[in-house]
């Protein structure tokens, strides 16, 4: 597992507007992106890489797994809520995403609070 190239990219992503969007059009090629431009391995012996599984998570934008692969909790939420920020109305959406993101990860350990 590399929960460190994990939190890195959700970090990366969520910090900008641009990214998330970027991110929501295009999961795959965002991810391959970043790594080409630098994200991932700086050197030949670096063992920092994304795996296969960890590619498809973030390719499927598929939180639960990427709290099963190790992510932070703290940088999974803020991640999904980016990501997801677009599907929210004035009436609905985010308090939806919130009970999605509980029942999705509460099987596999304690869940954050989140209000």
């Amino acid at each position: 597992m590399t929960r460190y190239m994990i939190d890195k990219f959700m970090r990366f992503v969520e910090l900008s507007d641009a990214l998330v969007a970027e991110y929501v059009a295009d999961p795959a090629a965002s991810v391959d992106r970043w790594l080409g431009e630098g994200g991932g391995p700086e050197g030949a012996t670096d063992d920092r890489v994304l795996t296969e599984e960890e590619r498809a998570a973030f390719a499927a934008r598929d939180f639960e797994a990427l709290y099963v692969l190790g992510a932070h909790p703290y940088l999974l939420w803020h991640f999904t809520e980016a990501v997801h920020a677009h599907e929210f109305t004035p009436e609905s959406g985010w308090r939806e995403l919130v009970e999605r993101y509980r029942a999705a990860v509460a099987p596999h350990g304690v869940v954050d609070y989140i209000p």
